[in-house]
């Protein structure tokens, strides 16, 4: 990455986790003894605005919270990081989005989400002043579709007029060919100058079966042949896939302990976002974001886990040529 401040700008949704641990989740009626309650802002907007921010960039967030105890909790988390909030705001008649997870004695999750505020994010945030001023002036603008089509149809189109880069991260179940012909998206998904693929099936979207890679590859190929002009996918402890209107590219997994796949995607898609806002290329970026990626599933934790800057050029430069 060269040695400059990039402004990314990141819309994405926010949530509060709550998490408490228990040796079995409790049955309906049941009480369970718990242990080791945590409570930490998290989402896709938030996680990836921490990346991209202990990546060296200066970092906007644009969303909606609750005008709650969550909301500023959020806020205060990301402030502590230098991150704007000044584009996350607050809606006086919704809480903030609240995710609620009991963990079991062998480690697996039992979740219950609710969007709250996230779920009002629309396009009328994206037409805002400040917001446009914020998107027209940045180096890239990642966008999640964790919000409406609506609101990702407006964010594509405001940093088009401003011919500012854009990375829209997408969501689809377990790879499967025949997915493709069932994707129904805006034509503005495909103006993305990278479109990264986030298969939610796949646990930590490193365990493929016999022939996943090929159906991940047919995948991002018809993609591109729709219109898109470079896909790009993480497969977790394999590396990436990232194929554009002239080449494939099969990047290489790096090879760490694995510890916690918790917050891997965001951390891959934040260090995508900081590293190609410096104008690098989408090959580049991808290569510094599977380091990114790498680093964080050695490590406990979210946030804490997610690596900086210097952390991530030193992992790529240990890597054989």
């Amino acid at each position: 990455m060269a040695e400059r401040i990039p402004k990314v700008v990141i819309i994405g949704p926010a949530y509060v986790e709550m998490a408490v641990k228990c040796d079995s989740c409790p049955e309906p009626g049941q009480v369970k003894e718990g242990m080791g309650f945590t409570c930490i802002p998290t989402g896709q907007g938030v996680n990836q605005a921490l990346q991209a921010a202990l990546c060296g960039c200066d970092v906007f967030v644009l969303g909606r919270v609750g005008e709650d105890c969550f909301g500023e909790m959020i806020k205060q988390n990301l402030s502590r990081y230098g991150i704007s909030t000044d584009l996350l705001y607050a809606s006086p008649a919704i809480s903030t989005g609240i995710i609620l997870t009991i963990v079991d004695g062998r480690g697996a999750n039992r979740s219950c989400r609710s969007a709250g505020a996230n779920k009002v994010f629309g396009k009328d945030e994206i037409e805002y002043a400040a917001a446009e001023q914020a998107i027209s002036s940045a180096n890239v603008c990642v966008i999640h579709d964790g919000f409406s089509q609506e609101a990702i149809v407006a964010a594509v189109r405001c940093a088009q007029v401003h011919k500012t880069p854009i990375i829209v991260e997408v969501s689809l179940p377990i790879p499967d060919r025949g997915l493709v012909h069932a994707i129904d998206w805006p034509v503005e998904f495909y103006n993305a100058d990278i479109l990264v693929l986030s298969f939610s099936g796949l646990v930590s979207r490193a365990e493929l079966g016999a022939g996943g890679d090929q159906d991940i590859k047919f995948i991002a190929t018809e993609l591109v042949a729709k219109g898109a002009k470079c896909v790009l996918v993480s497969l977790g402890t394999h590396g990436a896939l990232l194929v554009d209107r002239q080449s494939t590219h099969w990047l290489g997994g790096i090879q760490t302990e694995l510890v916690d796949y918790t917050g891997c995607e965001d951390a891959f898609c934040g260090a995508l976002a900081a590293c190609y806002a410096t104008g690098d290329s989408p090959l580049s970026a991808a290569r510094f974001a599977v380091a990114a990626e790498a680093l964080t599933r050695s490590r406990f934790g979210l946030q804490d886990a997610l690596p900086v800057k210097e952390e991530i050029i030193t992992l790529l430069q240990e890597q054989p040529d």
